[in-house]
């Protein structure tokens, strides 16, 4: 896979800004399928920070591609060429963005021009409000590609999200699809090409598509993008699993940790984003819980706690694929919370009950945390330390099983405001100065539940 870098530049920009407003005026859009279940081009852009932002882009057939970006109502970037890899696949990271401004792009190679739009972050002291979605959990056996597509996508552009989080499962490769779905992903992923065909099937879909075009995306990975519930450690394919995620999603890894998912996103003065790695550091499920077993390993843990306390931001988000308080997996726990099965421990909750520990000893008092996984929504408050308030948020599924609830596991004094099943769904957060305002949808865009998050004294 190509990667490039490419910096705002003004030379030709006024012809560029010219082809840009034309393709705008007349409403380029998708060009039709060109392989089964797929797009003839796929754009995503992702990881994006006041002035910069990654744009991945998938041309099957094409050697290059040209690039506008519009960083202003009144200027334009030049005119530039991306050099794609023999896979048609390529990254181009963006620079000299402008902060808090809402930037459009027009893309083509080889067939007809796409266009497409993001949102960068707020300058670091800007106290701009911030919309942020999430959701998890896209595509499973029974909930595959159809010719309908995934509406649910549609509904969620409709809020017109800054930053769309995608909290794992953004495929289920150790699943066929089979049924009525759309050819192209009735097998279970065992090689690279494999776990790549599964993204892509999932990414031609239109209506992510639309939604792709229209927002960033930072996304993680869970279990099902290798195998359920698995630890890397101990899954054969995940290091397979985990290069068709960083082919597919544009993550600003580190160059000196290059397949490094944790990360952090400052979104202005308000907001700050921390998205957790919950697969390629952990102990595998079965072992009992305790002092030695761990979700997130050293390093990573050490990040968490440091990042989160130094954080001047008002709301500190931690984005965790696998829930806090309810028990997932059997019979071994894979989730943060306790599992008891005939007397024996599992799951991560002495690792989480550490780390609540830490936050509040280095002065933490208020955390949200967003989840999925869980195929249901939920907004929980937990009290587990005296003078610290965890907010725990579940979104989804997109496309998959819709259990019933299940309630909190012990030990973070929970108490549970709304809990809906029997749906797809997914969650927003509006970020302002005085509040945050939770809001959970399903996947028509109809509201299910909202909740005022109110600052407290700083």
């Amino acid at each position: 896979m190509s990667r490039t870098r490419i910096a705002r530049s003004v030379p030709a920009r006024l012809a560029a800004a010219a082809a840009l407003v034309t393709a705008l005026a007349v409403g380029v859009v998708l060009s039709p399928a060109a392989e089964p279940g797929g797009a003839e081009l796929l754009l995503t852009v992702g990881d994006v920070t006041a002035t910069t932002a990654l744009l991945w882009l998938a041309a099957p057939g094409a050697s290059r591609a040209e690039l506008v970006v519009e960083p202003g109502p009144a200027t334009a970037g030049a005119i530039r060429t991306i050099a794609l890899g023999p896979d048609g696949l390529a990254v181009a990271e963006l620079s000299g963005l402008d902060p808090g401004h809402r930037h459009r792009y027009r893309l083509h190679a080889g067939g007809r021009p796409v266009l497409g739009e993001f949102v960068t972050a707020p300058a670091p002291d800007d106290p701009a409000p911030v919309r942020v979605v999430w959701s998890g959990d896209l595509g499973a056996r029974g909930h595959c590609r159809t010719p309908e597509g995934w509406r649910v996508f549609d509904a969620i552009a409709e809020r017109r999200p800054d930053l769309f989080l995608f909290v794992g499962d953004t495929l289920y490769a150790d699943h066929r699809c089979g049924g009525d779905a759309i050819p192209g992903a009735d097998f279970v992923a065992r090689t690279l090409e494999e776990f790549r065909a599964k993204h892509r099937y999932n990414r031609g879909d239109p209506a992510l598509q639309r939604l792709l075009r229209t927002t960033s995306v930072s996304a993680v990975w869970d279990d099902h993008e290798v195998r359920n519930n698995f630890a890397a450690a101990t899954e054969p394919v995940a290091p397979v699993g985990l290069q068709a995620f960083l082919d597919y999603w544009p993550v600003a890894s580190p160059a000196d940790d290059p397949t490094r998912l944790y990360r952090r996103l400052r979104w202005g003065r308000l907001l700050d984003v921390f998205i957790l790695d919950t697969r390629q550091y952990r102990s595998p499920n079965g072992m009992r819980d305790g002092a030695g077993k761990t979700m997130l390993g050293a390093a990573q843990r050490r990040w968490l706690v440091d990042e989160v306390t130094r954080s001047p931001a008002r709301w500190k988000v931690i984005v965790s694929s696998v829930s806090l308080s309810i028990p997932k997996g059997w019979p071994f726990g894979d989730s943060w919370a306790v599992q008891r099965v005939l007397g024996y421990e599992t799951g991560f909750a002495t690792e989480r009950d550490v780390i609540l520990r830490e936050l509040r000893a280095r002065g933490v008092d208020e955390l949200v945390v967003l989840v999925a996984d869980l195929h249901f929504g939920a907004t929980m408050t937990h009290r587990p330390l005296p003078g610290l308030t965890v907010h725990e948020l579940s979104a989804g599924p997109l496309a998959a099983s819709m259990p019933p609830p299940e309630p909190p596991a012990e030990g973070l004094q929970t108490h549970v405001h709304f809990t809906r099943g029997g749906t797809s769904t997914f969650g927003e957060l509006h970020v302002g100065e005085k509040q945050v305002t939770t809001r959970l949808f399903d996947g028509t865009g109809r509201l299910l539940a909202e909740r005022a998050l109110a600052a407290g004294p700083r």
